[in-house]
């Protein structure tokens, strides 16, 4: 390929991939947001924010992950130019969003009643509780929010979700201040005000994504709800059929980092605490390959509906290579401040002694977290969602959590062992998935070549 061709590619995924990355890091730091904000009331605050987001993302991820299909069937059909097409998708999204949150907030509000039953100190578990019932009511605007996010991806107007996210985190940061200290005559409401001010955010946020969808389809002569499709049963089964098992790596991705996170508050307060900070830098540093992940979903699903396989392949290795250099830079930045980033958080002595440590930990798995994104969603943009599902049961509920567990409690190696454990199970995965996008896309561009 002529070199301006592959920069062109590049310049177009990169134009691509950078308000997705910068409206992934507004999803992240609406968690982080909360944590930071709660965190003058102590780690007792602080861990059961960490606990109320853990229970309350297993089942609202499951559902969100139900709803990626729309990033192969809208992106191929763009770039297929069936634009109709693309809106009939988002109808059926909306309806399968619609289906499952009943479910999904009937899950939440029962686990909201579990914390004191699997070891949680009642110090943690009251409050955490009280936090998830309130952000439990947040599962409805989400999904709506992750439908109208996945067809503007698709058809290509990925600023307006960046404009959207910001807008979110200043009001959820302003509500954070209104709400848990009691500000403008209000009640101080502590972390049940925190919640509160999440799911008013993401009551804007569905309100504001839907309001971008209309305003597309009305430059291009379609007006989005006058040509609003019913349901379609073949399409939402097809949605099903590409989204369940992209739901199912989810799940069994975040769940075992939620292992994690319950295995920290069996241990103390602070280990817990240190945990949750900890994790929240390796999210937020995730959240980069994540937004290049769904950039190269879009991608590869645009050139596969296009007909062209060999740009399909080029955008997934692209993608790979822009995702992995960042992972690689924050791995650098976690092994040489570690205490510094800490400090961002908290100056608890005893947080400190334990913060840098796993910092190094989240450090050397940084490059492995970007390969097994990245890869998650080009494969994606082929129509292929069970090779990441089966990829993390093998990594995480396999080996790593298992090791982990091990570590921590029978060898005593406390959360750091469970940290190892899970940077083992990262290893094995970007394994796997690298090898599975090599053999499926060098396949595709071998039955393109056959077919001429």
């Amino acid at each position: 390929m002529p070199r301006a061709h592959w920069k062109g590619e590049l310049a177009a995924l990169v134009r691509l991939a950078v308000p997705v990355v910068l409206s992934e890091l507004g999803w992240m730091a609406q968690g982080v947001v909360d944590t930071i904000m709660v965190g003058r009331l102590g780690p007792v605050s602080i861990g059961a924010v960490a606990l109320g987001n853990a229970l309350f993302y297993t089942p609202s991820l499951f559902g969100i992950g139900l709803l990626l299909g729309l990033d192969t069937v809208v992106a191929q059909a763009y770039g297929r130019k069936d634009y109709d097409d693309c809106h009939r998708w988002l109808a059926q999204g909306i309806y399968l969003a619609i289906a499952i949150t009943p479910v999904l907030m009937i899950l939440v509000a029962a686990a909201s009643f579990g914390f004191g039953r699997v070891g949680i100190t009642a110090e943690v578990a009251t409050p955490a509780a009280a936090y998830l019932r309130i952000l439990n009511w947040s599962i409805l605007p989400l999904l709506i929010y992750g439908a109208s996010r996945r067809y503007l991806q698709g058809v290509g107007q990925v600023k307006v979700i960046t404009l959207t996210y910001v807008a979110a985190n200043l009001i959820n940061w302003g509500g954070n201040w209104v709400l848990i200290y009691g500000h403008f005559g209000l009640p101080a409401m502590g972390v049940r005000g925190s919640a509160l001010s999440t799911v008013i955010a993401r009551i804007l946020m569905a309100v504001s994504m839907l309001g971008f969808a209309w305003r597309y389809e009305r430059k291009r002569g379609h007006p989005l709800f006058k040509h609003w499709a019913g349901p379609q049963l073949d399409r939402i089964k097809e949605l099903i059929r590409l989204g369940l098992p992209a739901a199912g790596q989810i799940t069994l991705e975040v769940g075992a980092w939620n292992a994690a996170t319950l295995s920290a508050g069996w241990l103390s307060p602070i280990a817990l605490a240190t945990h949750q900070i900890a994790i929240n830098y390796a999210s937020v540093t995730y959240m980069v390959p994540l937004g290049v992940s769904a950039a190269a979903a879009v991608s590869v699903g645009h050139a596969v509906g296009a007909g062209d396989k060999a740009r399909a392949r080029r955008a997934g290795w692209l993608a790979l290579g822009l995702g992995t250099s960042f992972m690689i830079i924050a791995g650098i930045v976690f092994f040489i401040i570690p205490r510094p980033l800490i400090e961002l958080y908290t100056h608890d002595p005893a947080v400190l002694a334990v913060g840098p440590s796993l910092l190094w930990i989240a450090a050397a798995f940084q490059i492995f977290d970007g390969v097994q994104t990245v890869c998650t969603g080009a494969l994606r943009g082929l129509g292929e969602t069970s090779a990441p599902m089966i990829a993390n049961f093998i990594g995480y509920w396999i080996l790593g959590l298992p090791l982990g567990l091990i570590l921590c409690f029978v060898l005593k190696w406390g959360i750091y062992g469970m940290w190892i454990g899970l940077t083992l199970a990262l290893i094995v995965i970007s394994s796997i998935l690298l090898l599975r996008w090599h053999r499926d896309s060098e396949k595709l561009c071998a039955q393109a070549s056959l077919q001429t």
